[in-house]
């Protein structure tokens, strides 16, 4: 357990926070963890992408509105900068949010089709008091040529009259606007076509290198959370199953669910043509409740103790996993 003075030098402590939601059917009701006991810190003055990585429903969004205070976790603790994030009020909830900007997974759901793009920035600056009126312009100018945009390029322009690629970098734009410490982006890239995906992803590097920006990248595409990522955290049914440098973890997986993941990124080669059988997943509501290791259903290494008792996270090989076979 990390110390008061420890904790406000980071700049966020994820202290094992849970959320459970009750699943209602008929007169019946089940308790549904879908984070459990989550567990990392990022440290102020260092800034870093780490990643959140897992198939749909493994609790990553679930996690990341905790963060951002959306969703209050049921148990455990989330602090920004050492202070509880369940605890800013409505009044605070403005300079948190100029610190923590979140980036959504849809550009064109961020954005009314009836309005004009620019006006969400000057907005933004209004709203968060960044520059006085007369210096607005030159303001939005600055956090669109982050993007590698213009105002005379997106200027006077509708959503819908520019690319998915345009759009998603507007949005982090927006987001800069702020001068935030951490963005926290929700699957950024997972709507876009692959040759815009390196484009954003390249951004959120540039922004770490030279506007020293803090990234939680939540994807399911390893491809890109190996090229981007500096750790990465791997979730399974709302656990983090292995958890440590992105080389370490991608590179030379522990955990079987990490191995299974890895061996499902295609690679372009002939040669490699998948011939192996996949297990397919149970019902994600089944895998949630089941005793003893969430995986083990689909685990080819499971084991009778795996179907009995969870297992805890262990350091190993430069990692944290949680499996019994370490």
């Amino acid at each position: 357990m990390a110390t008061a003075t420890e904790r406000e030098e980071n700049l966020l402590y994820v202290d094992g926070p849970s959320k459970v939601f009750t699943i209602r059917q008929g007169l019946a009701s089940t308790r549904f963890v879908a984070v459990s006991q989550a567990r990392f810190t990022m440290h102020d003055g260092t800034p870093e992408i780490f990643t959140l990585a897992g198939e749909s429903g493994s609790g990553k969004t679930t996690l990341a509105r905790m963060i951002l205070g959306l969703l209050v976790p049921s148990n455990g603790r989330i602090e920004f900068r050492g202070r509880d994030v369940t605890l800013i009020t409505k009044h605070d909830r403005r300079g948190f949010m100029k610190q923590v900007q979140p980036i959504f997974q849809d550009p064109y759901a961020t954005f009314s089709p009836l309005k004009k793009i620019e006006t969400y920035l000057y907005e933004t600056v209004r709203n968060y008091h960044m520059a006085r009126r007369a210096d607005a312009r030159r303001y939005v100018e600055q956090a669109l040529q982050a993007v590698g945009l213009s105002l005379q390029e997106v200027g006077g322009r509708y959503p819908n009259e520019l690319s998915g690629g345009q759009v998603q970098r507007i949005s982090v734009a927006r987001a800069l606007i702020t001068n935030p410490s951490l963005l926290v982006a929700d699957e950024p890239v997972s709507m876009l076509d692959a040759s815009l995906r390196m484009s954003v992803v390249n951004l959120f590097k540039k922004l770490k290198e030279e506007k020293h920006v803090s990234v939680i990248y939540i994807t399911h595409d390893l491809a890109t959370a190996y090229y981007a990522a500096d750790r990465i955290a791997i979730m399974l049914r709302g656990w983090i199953v292995e958890m440590g440098p992105v080389e370490n973890v991608l590179g030379h997986p522990l955990h079987p669910y990490t191995q299974i993941l890895k061996q499902s990124v295609p690679e372009a080669d002939p040669d490699k043509r998948w011939h192996d059988k996949t297990a397919l997943a149970a019902l994600e509501t089944e895998e949630y409740l089941r005793a003893g290791c969430r995986f083990a259903g689909r685990c080819p290494q499971a084991m009778d103790i795996c179907r009995q008792s969870e297992p805890k996270d262990v350091f190993a090989e430069g990692r944290t996993v949680r499996c019994h076979l370490y």
